[in-house]
This record gives structure tokens, C-alpha cells and sequence, in this order.
């Protein structure tokens, strides 16, 4: 007969006790740890926090920014059950982000909290935090600025993938948005060397200033006024510019704006760290072929709503010529920096020579140098175009841009076919000056084999006592 004594009793609770810590632990690191997390809530009692993606005055909810730079830094979202694939900056990184209505914990200061992202009806994205009610006082504020620490951090080592927005024709004061992928930066463009360094000291300069220009009462933003005649180079600049500062591109198109409050609707809606640019800026005051008024510009340039929503902001504005624009549109205060991109001269051809052929010095530089001192000139992109058509030879390269400087423009990019020199190298092919591609002698000759044996093997057809060759 089984005696139930206390001591008994005691030590088969023991024994169930072990078994249950035991098997909780097993249950929590098997398949059951969703079914584990609903007890826990059973005997805790939650908050839910949402973080939407704009506020309540349609404006980017910058907390929203922090916080989908911290969760997708986090370990955790590997370990969620659903989590999407997306490319990063590069076109060879695979980053996680977090899929909608999945969640990822994390844990401060010893709590637990969960996130996960809610889609709305309307496309913009919600993050909701689920924290314990016993938690949050003690932990959400020093939780929200830990967020902001490590957004912050990921920001300076330029980790963040760079967004380029346009607006849209439908939804006025809207952005739509790609991947800023640009691979421009001060290293490759054609400027003088002097230049580039004033305006690489003036950005860094700008970076550093925050405190400085709140203590003079100014919005901490920067205007540049970038002019010169097309394909000098201006849009590859302002592309360095955003790689540089690591700012995200707003490219505003004045076509597209149906009035001035959505000229300024669209400035609402910029982010801090972003680049600013409109293209053209002269032609638009020329032609007036928008809808939006040039009092409406100079707002946008320097108004109250800049003053108040322009902070950490760089303004670019693109023309070809200052002659037709009223001086009063580029005083300073609304635009302070003046940068002129000219023509090609010696020096810069040389330098594109050197970025695109590899070559510092060639036996064809004097000859160049003199056509330039004769008042010949092409703008770097039709230099460029003239460079990669030819890249596989760097005579044949020069040669043709010595042409196009003689013709002053005749012939270019139309098929212009240069023979290869008795002075150049044997294995430098020849080829076709054009935009469209580079077409060798080889090739040439190839297809003139092959409509000679059809001609041929077309005559020779009608006599069949002669065998048909075979292709070669």
C-alpha cells in the first residue's frame, strides 16, 4: 500500500517542477515558440504603439526613416518567419527587410519588445511596437533614443541605400521613388583640380555647420547654381554631390507642377540629408511653359516655407545661361555658390583621356593641344561618347576627336569610318565613330566573306557538275 507522506509529496513536486522548466525550455526553442508567446501574453497585459510613415500633416515621419534603418539592422530579422529579399546599394547585396504583418523582437534593458509593419490602404507603410505596460515607462524613452543612436550611426558610415524621388504628374505634392544608383563622385568628373577641392571643402564645411547657422538665426541648408552649355557635365556633378554627402536626390520637374502651393507642397515633402534639384531653371523663365509663377520659384528659393522646411537640405539649379535670367533670381541668399561648367580645353581633355583610354601622354597631344588653342572646342560628353566608341584603341580614340574638333561638329556620330594609320599599333582595331557602337574591320570583313560565298554559291547553283563549298 502506497504511503503518501509530506516528504513524498514534496519531492514528486520537485520531480514535476524539473520536468516542467525542462520541457517549457524544449517548447520555447521548438516549433511551439508562437504557442509559448501567446501564454506569456495570457498573464501580461500589452501596448501598441504605431510609428506611421507620414504624419499627420502628410509630411515624412522622420522616427519612421530611424526606425526601418534600426529593424533592418537587427539579427532578429533573420529569424523571422516571412522576410523579403530585396537588392541593396549595390547591385551584389541581398538585404532582409521585414515583410508586412510579420514580427521581430527585440530586447533593452532587459525587455522584451516585438515590431512588426503594417501596409495601409493608402501605400504608406506603419510600424507597430508591442511593449509590455509594466516596461514602458521604464524603457521607451531610453529605447527611442537608442533607436535614433544607431540610426544615426548607420547614417555616418553611409550604409543607407540613397533613394532618388521624383514628383508625379497624377498625385500632386506626391514623390515616387527608385534606388539612387549613380556612380558619379568627384573622383570621375572632368574639373579643375582647384575647383573641385573648394567645392569638396565647401560641402564638408557645410556637413559641420549645423550649430553655426542656427546661431546666426539661418536654415542650415546650402544653394548651388550649376551653368553651362549641355553635356558638360552638370547632372553627373550633382550625382557626385548626393554620393558624397550621402543625401538622398529630389528631382523637382517644373512641367509637371499644376500650381505654386504644389511647388510648395512638394518642398513639404522633402526629407533632411536630401539633395534638391531643378533642371533648367533658365528655360523655364524664358518660355514660361509652366504652370507655376517665377514669384512662386524665388518662394521655393528663399521663402518663409524654405526658411522652415529646408533644414539640412542642399538646392542645386541647373541652367545653360545666366544672359536671359533676371540678376534678383541668383542674389545671394538664394543662390550661394555660382558654378560654371565650360567646353572642353586641353587640360580637361586630358583628363578624360586618362579616365577613359588610360593614357597621360600620347604623340597626338600636340596636335590636339594645338586644334584647342585655335578656338575648336566639344563639349566632355561628346568627347566621352567619341572615347568609349573607340576605347580599344587609344590612336584611333584621339584620332577621331581631332575630326570632330577640325569639323566642328560635321560627321559626328553618323558613321564616320577612320582607317587605321600606317604609324599605328597592328592590333588596334579600327572602328566607327558613333553613338551606337564600335564596328571593327574584322567584323567587316567577316560579313564580306560571307556575301561573297553566297553571291558565289548562288552562281555556281545552276551548274551541278561543280560541288558546293562547304562554310567555312
Amino acid at each position: 500500500m502506497l504511503i503518501l507522506t509530506p516528504i513524498f509529496l514534496l519531492t514528486l513536486a520537485a520531480a514535476f517542477f524539473v520536468l516542467a522548466v525542462i520541457g517549457a525550455a524544449v517548447f520555447r526553442r521548438g516549433c511551439g515558440k508562437r504557442l509559448w508567446r501567446r501564454m506569456e501574453d495570457w498573464f501580461h497585459v500589452y501596448q501598441f504603439l504605431t510609428v506611421p510613415e507620414l504624419n499627420q500633416t502628410k509630411q515624412q515621419n522622420h522616427l519612421y526613416t530611424k526606425l526601418s534603418l534600426y529593424l533592418h539592422s537587427l539579427p532578429s530579422i533573420q529569424d523571422s518567419h516571412f522576410a523579403n529579399l530585396l537588392t541593396g546599394k549595390n547591385q551584389n547585396d541581398v538585404v532582409l527587410c521585414l515583410a508586412p504583418d510579420q514580427t521581430i523582437q527585440d530586447r533593452f534593458l532587459g525587455a522584451t519588445v516585438y515590431w512588426f509593419s503594417h501596409p495601409n490602404p493608402n501605400g504608406n507603410g506603419t510600424y507597430v511596437l508591442k511593449i509590455r505596460q509594466v516596461d514602458k515607462r521604464r524603457i521607451l524613452r531610453p529605447y527611442l533614443q537608442h533607436i535614433h543612436a544607431v540610426a544615426d550611426e548607420i547614417d555616418q558610415q553611409g550604409k543607407r541605400d540613397l533613394r532618388l524621388f521624383t514628383n508625379s504628374a497624377d498625385e500632386f505634392g506626391q514623390w515616387r521613388s527608385v534606388p539612387f544608383t549613380h556612380p558619379s563622385t568627384f573622383d570621375t568628373i572632368v574639373m579643375e583640380p582647384d575647383l573641385k577641392n573648394k567645392v569638396k571643402s565647401d560641402l564638408e564645411s557645410f556637413l559641420r555647420a549645423k550649430q553655426y547657422y542656427h546661431r546666426l538665426g539661418r536654415v542650415w541648408k546650402r544653394s548651388y547654381l550649376l551653368y553651362g552649355p549641355s553635356g558638360t557635365g552638370k547632372s553627373s556633378f550633382v550625382a557626385a554631390m548626393a554620393n558624397f554627402l550621402s543625401y538622398d536626390v529630389f528631382d523637382i520637374d517644373l512641367n509637371k507642377i499644376p500650381s505654386d502651393s504644389d511647388l510648395k507642397l512638394l518642398l513639404l515633402h522633402t526629407t533632411p540629408k536630401s539633395v534638391v534639384v531643378i533642371e533648367d531653371l533658365d528655360r523655364f523663365v524664358a518660355e514660361k511653359i509652366a504652370r507655376i509663377s517665377v514669384s512662386g520659384v524665388l518662394n521655393f528659393m528663399d521663402g518663409l516655407i524654405t526658411s522652415c522646411c529646408a533644414e539640412e537640405r542642399v538646392m542645386v539649379f541647373t541652367m545653360n545661361t545666366k544672359e536671359r535670367v533676371d540678376p534678383n533670381l541668383l542674389r545671394p541668399g538664394r543662390v550661394d555658390v555660382h558654378i560654371h561648367f565650360p567646353l572642353c580645353d586641353f587640360s580637361a581633355f586630358k583628363t578624360l583621356a586618362n579616365s577613359y583610354l588610360g593614357v597621360k601622354d600620347h604623340k597626338l597631344f600636340p596636335q590636339v593641344q594645338e586644334i584647342f588653342q585655335n578656338g575648336a572646342s566639344l563639349s566632355p560628353a561628346e568627347i566621352g561618347e567619341l572615347m568609349i566608341a573607340n576605347r580599344n584603341s587609344p590612336s584611333r580614340a584621339i584620332r577621331s576627336v581631332i575630326t570632330a574638333l577640325q569639323t566642328d561638329g560635321d560627321g559626328r556620330g553618323c558613321g564616320l569610318i577612320e582607317r587605321q594609320k600606317e604609324d599605328d599599333e597592328m592590333d588596334e582595331p579600327d572602328g566607327v565613330v558613333c553613338g551606337e557602337g564600335l564596328h571593327t574591320v574584322k567584323d567587316l570583313r567577316k560579313l564580306y566573306s560571307f556575301l561573297r560565298f553566297r553571291v558565289t554559291r548562288k552562281s555556281t547553283s545552276s551548274n551541278s557538275s561543280l560541288p558546293e563549298s562547304p562554310l567555312r
